[in-house]
């Protein structure tokens, strides 16, 4: 069996914590998807999850196109209002991912980056990837936050980086 990779493992990670989003939105359910939590800037869970997936969406059209820039989304309040929406646009990101990831090699592609003012900067499919990753974990903290805050437990691990996960298994492995 040929190892994995680095674009592939990559992939398995993301398309992992995607479905852990896919995984709370059911039992979340919709008021508590939409609802505003002022004391997290007014933000809801569904404002998130939009975020997410819209960067998603901009990675796999940077792949198209050529050109990786994440400042350009529709910011399409149909996903932010209604967590069906949310979870066919996240099955579709896994769907589209998954196909990519097969056989994407890392190639350097342009990125049209915020501090750039218009100017393009390099980048890699495999850094892009590694973004992704951790830009959705780290909202997913925000959204785990909000869950809790509105009586809904995410699994243990939601929110939580990988990095993080394998720490706590040493310190824990340590102890015994």
């Amino acid at each position: 069996m040929t190892p994995l990779s680095s674009i592939q493992v990559a992939t398995l990670a993301n398309l992992a914590v995607i479905r852990q989003g896919i995984a709370l939105l059911s039992p979340l359910g919709e008021a508590r998807f939409t609802a505003r939590i002022p004391i997290c800037f007014d933000a809801s869970i569904g404002g998130h999850v939009r975020h997410i997936v819209e960067h998603y969406q901009s990675f796999l059209r940077g792949l198209d196109e050529g050109k990786f820039d994440y400042e350009h989304r529709p910011r399409d309040a149909s996903i932010e209002g209604n967590a069906a929406v949310a979870v066919a646009a996240l099955e579709d990101i896994c769907v589209r991912l998954r196909a990519a990831g097969a056989t994407l090699p890392n190639r350097g592609l342009p990125l049209c980056a915020e501090t750039t003012a218009g100017e393009l900067t390099g980048t890699s499919v495999l850094r892009e990837l590694e973004f992704l990753l951790s830009h959705t974990i780290h909202h997913y903290a925000l959204v785990a936050v909000m869950a809790r805050l509105q009586g809904c437990e995410p699994e243990a691990t939601f929110g939580v980086a990988p990095s993080t996960l394998k720490f706590q298994q040493s310190q824990a492995a340590c102890a015994r």
